[in-house]
């Protein structure tokens, strides 16, 4: 009684009634409660977690009696090699689950089906953080150069330039696209009574607007019940449904924005737009006329698949280094950090709400380091002449 009386006045008393398993609440939360208001990308792993590791770990307990060392003995069990009994996951991997817990367990206790959350007490498995080295100018140029010769090399060009992220590059409409031209050709120039689109040495001034992103769903199998077409993914079935290639909003509200282009980003898009030409007349009716900057055959978006094998292939082709796409994105920062623009209009450019997502993509490579020294040289260690004697050698003298 007591110990009912102490929960009642700290106002953590759950509600009364019959307590569910923590099965039937995380299958609740994640179908009722979070599919309805999170990203499709996000409910991917969420689903993931509840249905592979968490509800065959700890789905048979009472949510009222579940402690955090259930939580910690899921989390060493899922890490385990096989041999032993384990999943033989990655740290990363648990601590999605882990993630995935404390929210789910979180709403639970604000719906006072629990009186606290055990996933704030467990300790999560420690994930060591990626390195992740940015690509060289001379890394970067390699790219580009090479990017002119396959199929929407642009898209590549815009990654490494102005560092949009994959759905939002694979996203862009030729409605997002503005260019304004500009005569190059000197002032009397016959060439001036002409369009200045047409001027061979035309400079262009153009922008992005971001609006939109593409994403990869999980098809869902669409017979009934689920799995009795007989195969066990979604993606085999007959009936299958919601999935694949879709249109989404972007990311943040900060995603949201508008993004200038450099002259030869700008050069890259018309060649690339007089390209798609020639794919549009190639595949005549068959052509899915949506307005896509970047298409597959029949001008439909590109699926991240075939994407990220472009990029795979762009990277053999240029003899560079292997890595992610996504690190185009690091470099592009990176680029930004080493032209000192200002963090407020970094964070504008990048589509970032929180100032310190900034460290986790710029980075301070070797070749801006060695810059940073020899500024530091040139600063504190100045030759002056010796204003004493005009015939003796020049003195070096701090320059603080």
């Amino acid at each position: 009684m007591r110990g009912l009386e102490q929960q009642r006045d700290s106002g953590k008393v759950r509600k009364p009634g019959r307590a569910w398993t923590v099965e039937k609440w995380l299958r609740h939360w994640v179908e009722n409660i979070a599919a309805p208001s999170v990203r499709e990308t996000t409910m991917v792993g969420y689903r993931s977690s509840v249905y592979k590791h968490l509800i065959p770990g700890i789905g048979a307990h009472r949510l009222d009696k579940l402690q955090p060392e259930h939580l910690e003995t899921l989390y060493a069990r899922l890490q385990k090699p096989r041999e032993q009994g384990g999943k033989a996951l990655k740290a990363a991997t648990v601590h999605l689950a882990h993630r995935t817990a404390n929210v789910a367990f979180n709403e639970a206790v604000r719906r006072r089906r629990m009186v606290e959350n055990p996933a704030r007490v467990a300790k999560a498995p420690r994930v060591e953080q990626e390195d992740i080295i940015p690509f060289t100018r001379e890394e970067a140029r390699g790219l580009i150069d090479k990017a002119a010769e396959i199929r929407n090399g642009a898209r590549y060009v815009v990654a490494l330039s102005v560092g949009l992220r994959r759905g939002e590059a694979l996203g862009l409409k030729w409605s997002d696209y503005a260019v304004k031209w500009r005569h190059g050709c000197p002032k009397g120039s016959t060439c001036r009574s002409r369009d200045a689109s047409k001027c061979d040495l035309r400079e262009g001034r153009g922008t992005l607007t971001i609006r939109r992103a593409i994403q990869q769903r999980t098809w869902q199998h669409g017979c009934d019940p689920d799995g009795s077409c007989g195969h066990r993914l979604g993606a085999y079935c007959p009936h299958r449904r919601d999935g694949g290639v879709v249109e989404s909003e972007v990311k943040s509200r900060a995603g949201r924005r508008v993004i200038g282009l450099p002259h030869p980003v700008i050069e890259s898009l018309e060649t690339h737009r007089s390209h798609q030409e020639i794919d549009r007349e190639r595949a005549a009716n068959l052509w899915a006329d949506e307005g896509w900057i970047f298409t597959n055959r029949l001008g439909r978006p590109v699926h991240p698949t075939e994407d990220h094998r472009a990029w795979k292939a762009l990277l053999r082709l240029a003899d560079v280094r292997d890595a992610r796409l996504h690190d185009a994105r690091h470099t592009a920062a990176t680029f930004l950090l080493e032209l000192k623009v200002p963090l407020p209009a970094v964070m504008e450019l990048m589509g970032w709400s929180n100032a310190a997502i900034a460290k986790r993509y710029m980075h301070t490579n070797e070749e801006f380091v060695t810059a940073i020294a020899a500024e530091i040289g040139g600063h504190l260690w100045a030759e002056e002449d010796d204003t004493d004697d005009d015939d003796g050698p020049a003195t070096v003298r701090l320059a603080i």
